[in-house]
């Protein structure tokens, strides 16, 4: 999961333009209200652009939206983190999230040929409070970094969301 700030502060320090990244290793399936996932472990992958105190302001603002998913971080690494967003419209669903050579999201919109029995409808919510959030199809998904004890790539799945949020202290 990641987020990109394009204005904002948090506990009075400005965010404005960077970016943080939260990955997560679990026991089970994200998002599944009949099995528990916990306990997780997780990653902080906080843009290299932060000052120090930005840095420590994007790994709170991070861990407080990423509830209990981001409450246990055994790492924190510092990347260059780009972010691209078709058309500037969570509605493109085509987006793109880069965290150096350790991490990666990229969607597209659903298309036909992605229904399984064309009776479709959203099962898994997004794992983080949001304004908007459209379902999208995984191109990218990979984490390849330490902390985690693991490394993987689970591209081309309908698993994905594009949301817009904000948040007021």
């Amino acid at each position: 999961m990641g987020w990109k700030i394009d204005k904002g502060e948090w506990q009075g320090v400005s965010l404005d333009g960077l970016s943080v990244m939260g990955v997560v290793h679990a026991s089970g399936t994200l998002g599944d209200v009949n099995e528990t996932v916990y306990p997780v472990k997780s990653v902080l992958i906080v843009d290299d652009k932060a000052s120090p105190e930005q840095r420590l302001a994007l790994r709170d603002f991070a861990q407080k939206m990423g509830g209990q998913l981001l409450a246990d971080v055994v790492h924190v690494e510092y990347q260059p983190i780009s972010f691209s967003l078709a058309d500037n419209s969570v509605h493109s669903m085509k987006a793109e999230m880069v965290a150096g050579k350790l991490a990666k999201i990229a969607t597209r919109p659903m298309e036909g040929h992605d229904q399984i029995c064309h009776n479709e409808e959203v099962w898994y919510q997004p794992l983080t409070p949001v304004d908007h959030a459209m379902p999208a199809y995984t191109l990218a998904n990979s984490y390849n970094g330490p902390g985690l004890g693991t490394a993987w790539s689970s591209p081309y799945k309908r698993s994905a969301f594009v949301a817009s949020f904000h948040y007021s202290e």
